[in-house]
Formats: structure tokens, sequence, C-alpha cells
């Protein structure tokens, strides 16, 4: 068995999925609040190759999420960002229970506060619902606290954003939109401990356009230099093929 094609190929299946990921990495970038994908290189054992029963080695890929914190941006009134490990909880429109750090809130005809995909924002007690009649500002505390200003001069108290941390966030599953699923019991969601909201704000993604085209560069000429290192083990083994014609 010839280990330096199967290596080789192995490799250039791995900086296949490093190009990949990279492309999404790329194409949320304008999300804000997504989190970008880490890729990291190890070797597996695949068998045992010749007499003295060598382990045979090749490489593989695997993609980790990367939680750490994105910028925080200066936005509109109806913005809002988590500072914290905590994510906005929202209510997908087929009912599934989602996370966010995507603060880009609106409110739809019938007054509950949504996300731009029509996710309802989710309160303590179910869906912020707010007065469609009612034209008051919304401010959000610190602590996630939401009222609205009445037609009276004073204000309406409309609940408490539900802020969910994960004590195991890398077992969250990406489901677009910058919306995250806990489908796996693990991911241990609890509620908030120091995440704070801040009003005004969005948080970007926390990936580098920059970083990540040179990543891609990187990731290209791998693969180039593996495609290279099977040609040359290809047309070796066709030498030996025909000399070893040759001599009968």
């Amino acid at each position: 068995m010839d280990v330096s094609l199967y290596q080789s190929a192995a490799a250039m299946n791995a900086t296949e999925r490093w190009q990949d990921m990279i492309t999404e990495n790329l194409t949320s970038a304008s999300v804000p609040g997504m989190r970008k994908q880490d890729i990291t290189f190890s070797a597996v054992a695949a068998g045992v190759t010749g007499a003295g029963g060598a382990r045979c080695l090749i490489p593989a890929a695997t993609t980790t999420l990367n939680f750490q914190p994105g910028e925080l941006r200066p936005a509109g009134p109806m913005d809002f960002a988590v500072e914290g490990k905590g994510f906005f909880t929202v209510q997908l429109p087929n009912g599934q229970q989602a996370y966010t750090r995507d603060g880009e809130f609106h409110l739809n005809a019938a007054g509950q506060l949504t996300t731009k995909s029509g996710a309802l924002v989710m309160g303590d007690g179910g869906p912020l619902q707010f007065d469609p009649a009612n034209p008051g500002p919304i401010s959000v505390s610190a602590t996630g606290e939401v009222s609205q200003a009445n037609l009276s001069g004073g204000t309406d108290q409309k609940g408490k954003l539900q802020i969910t941390e994960f004590k195991k966030p890398q077992l969250l599953t990406q489901a677009g939109g910058g919306n995250f699923l806990a489908t796996d019991p693990a991911a241990q969601p609890t509620a908030a401990g120091d995440t704070k909201v801040r009003q005004g704000f969005t948080e970007a993604a926390n990936s580098s356009p920059t970083m990540e085209m040179a990543g891609l560069i990187t990731a290209m000429r791998m693969f180039e230099t593996n495609q290279k290192v099977m040609q040359m083990q290809s047309d070796r083994m066709s030498r030996v093929i025909t000399d070893l014609g040759g001599a009968n």
C-alpha cells in the first residue's frame, strides 16, 4: 500500500474542509453576533502497514465554534447587544426555541418584539408584547428589564428579556440567520449570571475578513502542495509499472 497517496488525499480533504469553513466565516461576517468556526488538524491512526507493523497516520480536520465576543458598535435605539456569555432567547416561526446574539430587533404589526427574520424575542413570561398604538420609545436596562413610555408621560413595565447562558456553548448547533439551537442537553442552559444588555449597540461577528482571506490563501497552497505530491507518486508508480513490464 502506498501510504503517501492516502495521506495526501486525506490532507486534500482536510484542506478542502478548511476552505469551506473559511467561506462560511466570510459569508456570515456581516451578521451581528455571529460566531466563526475554527479548525484544528490532527493525525489519526488509519491502520497498520509494513512488515514491522508500523502504524499509518493520516491527517484529519475538526471544526469548532469560537465563542469569543465580537466588537460592540453603536447602532439605533431598537438595537441591543449582550455583554458576557449570554444569548437572547427567541422563538422561531416553527415554535422551536433558539438563541442569538443578533440584537437588531423590530416591532411587528401585532406589537411583538421580533428579530429580523421574524422570530419572537422571549421575555421571562413569554414573547414580549407592546401596544401597537403606542409610539413611545422602548427602553431596556442593563439587567434586561423592558419598559415603554406611555401616553400619560409615565412608563409601563413590559417584562424582562430572557437571557440564557450555556456551560458548554461549543455544543450549540448553528441554525442560520445568527441563531443557535441547543439540541444537545449537555450544553446545559442556565439563567444569565453576569451577562449585561447594552441598548443602542450591536455586536459584530467575531470573524476578521482579513484573517480569513489570509487563511484561505494558506489552505489553497496546502491543497495544491498535496495535489502535486499525489501526482508525483502517481507518476512514480506508473514508471515502476512500465519498468517491470519492460523487464518481462
